[in-house]
C-alpha cells in the first residue's frame, strides 16, 4: 500500500502532493484501466479537475500482480521505480507457439514436448542467465515510426524488431507437469517474459508460450503489501467517511 498511508489526512493535498499506491492488478485489466479507475475516483472524491496519475511499468492484460501507481508530484518518480528489477511468477506451456507469445492469441503451431525433462530445463536456462539480447514480441507497445507494434501485428504486418539487452538474474522452475512448467524469474527492467518463454521453447527444440504471469516484486515493493483496485476505492471511501 501507500508507504505514507495513515501518516497524512486523506484530502486533495494527499494526492496532489504525491502518493504511491501499490495495486494488485486484476487479470483482464490494462494498466491504463487501473490508472483511469483510480484517477476517476480521486477526481470525484475531491472535485479535482486535474490530477496527475501514472503507473511505473506496464503489465499486459493477461498478467496480474504488482503495479505501482503514482499521483501528483510523485509522478516525477515513475522512471525511478521503472528502473528497478522485477520478480515474476507464472506458467510456460510447451508444445505450441502463439503470435503474441502468450495465451492472448491462438496456438499457431505445435511441437513435441515429451522429450523435455527437469535436467534439460536446468541446462537450457543457463543460456538465459546474465546479460542477454532479447527480441521483444510483435504484440507489444514498443513504437516503430510512431506506431505501436501490436497495432501492426493485428493488421498481419510483421517487421524486424531489434534485439535489446536485458539482464536475467535468476530463473527457478517451481513445478514441472508437462506441458506446463511454473517458474519464478528475477530480471531487469525491459525484460519480456513472453519472449523468454518463446526462446526457452526454441532452446528445448520445442515451442512454448506464456500461459500465466504475475508480478510479485518491483525493487523493494512487494505485491503482498498491495491492495486490489476495489480495496483502494473502499479505503478512500472509508477514510473520507471516518
Amino acid at each position: 500500500m501507500d508507504p505514507n498511508a495513515g501518516e497524512r489526512p486523506l484530502n486533495s493535498q494527499y494526492f496532489t502532493e504525491g502518493a504511491v499506491l501499490l495495486v494488485d492488478k486484476p487479470q483482464g485489466w490494462t494498466s491504463f484501466d487501473v490508472v483511469n479507475k483510480l484517477r476517476g475516483k480521486i477526481r470525484n472524491l475531491f472535485q479535482l479537475k486535474n490530477i496527475k496519475v501514472g503507473h511505473a511499468g506496464t503489465l499486459d492484460p493477461m498478467a496480474t500482480g504488482l503495479l505501482i501507481v503514482c499521483t501528483g508530484k510523485d509522478t516525477k518518480r515513475i522512471n525511478e521505480y521503472q528502473d528497478r528489477s522485477k520478480v515474476y511468477t507464472g506458467t510456460v506451456t510447451f508444445g505450441g507457439t502463439t503470435a503474441s507469445y502468450d495465451a492472448e492469441t491462438e496456438v499457431d503451431a505445435t511441437f513435441p514436448f515429451e522429450h523435455i525433462t527437469a535436467e534439460l530445463l536446468e541446462q537450457a536456462k543457463e543460456k538465459f542467465l546474465g546479460e542477454i539480447e532479447q527480441v521483444p514480441p510483435m504484440f507489444s507497445a514498443i513504437k516503430v515510426d510512431g506506431q505501436p507494434l501490436y497495432k501492426m501485428a493485428r493488421k498481419g504486418e510483421s517487421i524486424k524488431v531489434d534485439a535489446r539487452k536485458v539482464h536475467i538474474y535468476e530463473i527457478n522452475f517451481t513445478r514441472i507437469e508437462l506441458p506446463e512448467v511454473d517458474f519464478e524469474v528475477h530480471c531487469s527492467k525491459g525484460t519480456y517474459i513472453r519472449s523468454l518463454a518463446f526462446d526457452l521453447g526454441k532452446a528445448l527444440k520445442s515451442g512454448a508460450y506464456l500461459s500465466a504471469l504475475r508480478r510479485t516484486k518491483i525493487g523493494e515493493f512487494e505485491v503482498d503489501k498491495a491492495k486490489s483496485v476495489t480495496e483502494w476505492v473502499e479505503w478512500m471511501d472509508g477514510k473520507i467517511q471516518a
